[in-house]
C-alpha cells in the first residue's frame, strides 16, 4: 500500500482502508495523535467521491462543539488531500458493543451516550446543517462520553443537497423520496435509541424492500414495555422519535433536555455560538453526493449487508490495531 507524506505528521500506523481513503494513526507537530484520512487515488480521480471527501474536510473543521467529532486541519481537494481528526482510542459505538458479551450496555452508560449525541444534533440543527446518518457507527467514545463523526453526509438545509441514509435508520420520508430534514435525523437518533435501550432495532428486514415496507407500514413495539427501566417521560419522547409524520417528531433539543432530566441533570440552554474554525485549504463550496438507493418497490431486492450495518464499516478510524 502506497503511503503518502505529509508534512507536519508523523505516520505511526495505518489504522485501516475503508472505500474512499486510507486512515492512519499519526503524530502531528504539536505531539497530539490524530487520526489522518488520507483519499486513495480513485477517489481523487472520482468527482463525486472526491467532493464527499472535501464536504466532510469542510465541515469537520467548520463545526466546534464538544459532541461533534472535531478536525484539526486538512485540505479538501486536490492531490495533497487529507483530513486530521481527534484520535478516539475507545472507538465507535458499534465498537463498544461489539466487545460486550451481552451487545448492549447498561442503561447508565447508555443515556449519557443518548443525551450526548442529542445535544451534537441540537448543536448541528441550530445552525442548520442536517447529518443523515445518526447510527452507532458514526459515533464515537471516549471515558463514557460520546461525540458524532463523520460528516461527509452532512450538508445545510440552506443550501439544499440529496437524501441519503442507512436503510436500517432511515426516516419514512427518505424511503418516499422526499428530503432529509432535522427531523429525518430525530428518527435516526430514535432507531438508534431503541437499539441500545432493547437490544434490537425497532425495524428489521433482510433487504432494502423489507426494510422499507417496515419503516412505512409498521410500528415499533412501546419502549416503555421493551425496557421498563427506563424513565417514563424519555421513554415516551424516544418514541415520538419514530413518528412516521416529520411533524410529529420532538426537536433533538427536545430530547437533549428530558435524556438529561432522566440522568438527573438540569437541561440548561447550550451556547451555540461559532467558534473560529480551523483553516481549510481549497474551500470551495463542495457539492453532495450520490442519493440513498433506488426507491421503486418493484425492483430487484437488495439484500443488505447486516454483518456491516452490525459491526459498523470495514474500517474504524479511530480504534487502535491490537
Amino acid at each position: 500500500m502506497t503511503q503518502r507524506t505529509l508534512p507536519g505528521y508523523k505516520l505511526l500506523y495505518l489504522l485501516g482502508r475503508g472505500q474512499t481513503a486510507l486512515v492512519h494513526l499519526a503524530q502531528d507537530e504539536r505531539g497530539r495523535q490524530v487520526a489522518l484520512k488520507v483519499p486513495l487515488e480513485e477517489t481523487l480521480k472520482n468527482q463525486e467521491a472526491a467532493e464527499r471527501f472535501g464536504n466532510e474536510v469542510r465541515l469537520s473543521l467548520q463545526f466546534r462543539h464538544p459532541n461533534v467529532v472535531p478536525g484539526y486541519a486538512g485540505t479538501a481537494f486536490g492531490p495533497k488531500a487529507f483530513l486530521a481528526l481527534r484520535y478516539y482510542p475507545d472507538g465507535t459505538l458499534s465498537d463498544v458493543l461489539q466487545r460486550r458479551k451481552t451487545g448492549m450496555l447498561d442503561l447508565e452508560e447508555t443515556l449519557p451516550v443518548l443525551a450526548d449525541v442529542a445535544s451534537g444534533l441540537t448543536y448541528l440543527h441550530a445552525l442548520g446543517a442536517v447529518h443523515q446518518d445518526v447510527k452507532p457507527q458514526n459515533v464515537y467514545v471516549e471515558g463514557g462520553r460520546a461525540s458524532l463523526g463523520d460528516l461527509s453526509s452532512a450538508y445545510f438545509t440552506a443550501q439544499g443537497g440529496l437524501s441519503s441514509g442507512s436503510p436500517f435508520y432511515m426516516a419514512p420520508e427518505i424511503y418516499h423520496g422526499h428530503g432529509s430534514s432535522l427531523a429525518s435525523d430525530v428518527y435516526s437518533l430514535g432507531v438508534m435509541a431503541y437499539e441500545l435501550l432493547s437490544g434490537r432495532r425497532p425495524f428489521q428486514g433482510t433487504t432494502y424492500e423489507e426494510l422499507m415496507s417496515a419503516h412505512l407500514n409498521t410500528f415499533a413495539p412501546p419502549l416503555s414495555h421493551l425496557s421498563p427501566e427506563v424513565p417514563r417521560p424519555a421513554a415516551r419522547l424516544l418514541e415520538r422519535a419514530l413518528a412516521k409524520r416529520p411533524q410529529d417528531r420532538p426537536t433533538a433539543n427536545e430530547l437533549r433536555r428530558e435524556l438529561l432530566a432522566a440522568l438527573g441533570e438540569v437541561p440548561e440552554e447550550e451556547d451555540l455560538s461559532p467558534e473560529p474554525a480551523a483553516p481549510v485549504a481549497a474551500s470551495t463550496p463542495v457539492g453532495r453526493h450520490a442519493p440513498a438507493a433506488p426507491r421503486d418497490s418493484a425492483a430487484t431486492a437488495t439484500p443488505i449487508d447486516t454483518a456491516a450495518e452490525r459491526g459498523g464499516s470495514r474500517w474504524n478510524p479511530f480504534k487502535r490495531r491490537k
